[in-house]
């Protein structure tokens, strides 16, 4: 499942995209659309080689969106959420 905020943020140029670092599974999602956040918290769980790798906000902000679901397979550079 895809979450958004109604108002479009997330398609603002000043959004800020979390990839994923690897290949793998999305494990765990932390963090919730409208959630503020501060860098450096986890956002988003990958599994991979069957090692729990977190992804981390890298910025403060909102949570504008999650563009992954758990059990997702993403690859190196997929983006899982979006932070305004």
């Amino acid at each position: 499942m895809i979450e958004s905020l109604e108002d479009g943020a997330a398609a603002a140029g000043g959004a800020n995209k979390l990839e994923a670092g690897a290949a793998g599974k999305v494990f765990k999602i932390e963090a919730k659309v409208g959630q503020s956040v501060s860098k450096g918290d986890t956002i988003i769980v990958l599994e991979a080689m069957k090692m729990e790798i977190p992804m981390v906000s890298p910025v403060d902000g909102t949570i504008a969106s999650i563009d992954c679901a758990v059990g997702d397979a993403v690859e190196a550079g997929d983006v899982l959420a979006t932070i305004d």
